[in-house]
């Protein structure tokens, strides 16, 4: 357990707790991390999550960190007893939920609490029951449960305008949403990341940082490979990441004749590869505000994407994708290529968590406000 601080005022700073159901590091723990470094203005912070590498990187950064049984590998009912014992102890202000788990442990653990606010952060929603559910039966009742837990939460953080229009036509508006962007280290991420662009005829290096996965569409980017090929035979493609589909895409490249132009060299440092490539391409069948997109903007990294979800409001029109044909695709590469990134959009994690500590503290003042009254 993590001791938290003291304030150095009489009346010591709200205390908020964020819960988080995963113990990796991925885009949420990228934005906890974030988060916890540069703190939030006028709260204290503690994060209750698994034991892992997120919890051992930010006892690095100094934050109030508990761990114990809470997300999907420990299960419901150990992780409702988990957040309520944790809440006990720390009598936090706010209870921060990140992820759909942490959002129904929360709103089960608390059903019956009056005195802790509940907030949510949605850092996704997929619009497609389909993607992610076994069945239409299993789809109904996880809505249910979210509209259900939702008129129970005090607020919603969303962290891009899709991602509110996706929760408010699933799930109602059981609660007021705000919208929170996601933001990135923009001077880290461009001193990483700087590197030499190359033109049509030097050698085009493609780079997608993405799981090997159905919903990321990468065989429509390999489809794409021999027209790519005939406009600039040095093209090289790499498919950085795993999944469960890398097996079939390196058999689609062999059957293309690409596979040489392909390389899926598994997980890498994202920012180093971004110095050694042209264009990243991204052409998932949703999105909510991709840190991979903003990594882009803020290295200067052209970018493709397709018209879903938060990618139109990270990067200009002519950088999104209608159509994932092979031409299309090829089209846009080149384009980008070219003219390079546009007029991309990205915020910074100051920004982010200075919006985050308002957003959060007007939520305590007006449940006060109520209590007062």
């Amino acid at each position: 357990m993590a001791v938290i601080p003291a304030a150095s005022t009489t009346t010591p700073a709200p205390l908020t707790l964020w819960v988080v159901p995963v113990a990796d590091l991925g885009g949420v723990a990228r934005h906890v991390l974030d988060v916890a470094r540069v703190g939030l203005s006028g709260l204290r912070l503690a994060v209750l999550c698994p034991e892992g590498p997120l919890a051992e990187r930010l006892r690095e950064q100094g934050a109030a960190v508990f761990t114990g049984d809470v997300g999907p590998d420990a299960g419901l009912p150990a992780s409702v007893r988990t957040l309520r014992r944790t809440v006990r102890t720390l009598r936090p202000a706010a209870v921060h939920t990140h992820l759909a788990y942490a959002d129904l442990v929360a709103g089960t653990a608390l059903a019956a609490d009056r005195r802790t606010a509940l907030i949510s952060t949605e850092h996704g929603i997929a619009p497609d029951d389909g993607l992610y559910n076994a069945n239409a039966a299993v789809a109904q009742v996880k809505n249910a449960a979210h509209r259900a837990r939702l008129r129970g939460t005090d607020l919603v953080i969303a962290v891009a305008q899709s991602t509110a229009d996706v929760l408010r036509r699933k799930w109602g508006t059981g609660a007021p949403i705000t919208v929170v962007r996601n933001g990135v280290d923009v001077s880290a991420v461009r001193a990483a990341a700087a590197g030499r662009r190359r033109t049509p005829g030097e050698g085009l290096r493609i780079l997608s940082l993405t799981r090997l996965a159905p919903e990321k569409n990468l065989d429509r980017l390999i489809a794409a490979l021999p027209a790519l090929l005939d406009r600039n035979p040095g093209t090289r493609l790499t498919l950085a990441g795993s999944g469960p589909l890398e097996g079939e895409l390196r058999a689609q490249a062999e059957a293309l004749g690409v596979a040489d132009a392909v390389d899926l060299p598994g997980f890498v440092e994202p920012w180093g590869a971004m110095a050694e490539h042209d264009v990243l391409v991204q052409l998932s069948a949703w999105e909510n505000l991709s840190y991979t997109l903003l990594d882009a903007a803020a290295a200067g990294l052209p970018a493709v994407a397709t018209d879903v979800g938060g990618n139109g409001e990270i990067l200009p029109p002519e950088r999104l994708v209608h159509e994932t044909t092979p031409a299309a695709i090829a089209d846009a590469v080149m384009r980008a290529a070219v003219e390079g990134p546009g007029e991309a959009r990205v915020g910074d994690v100051e920004t982010m968590a200075r919006a985050t500590a308002e957003a959060t503290l007007d939520k305590l003042g007006r449940r006060a406000g109520k209590v007062s009254g």
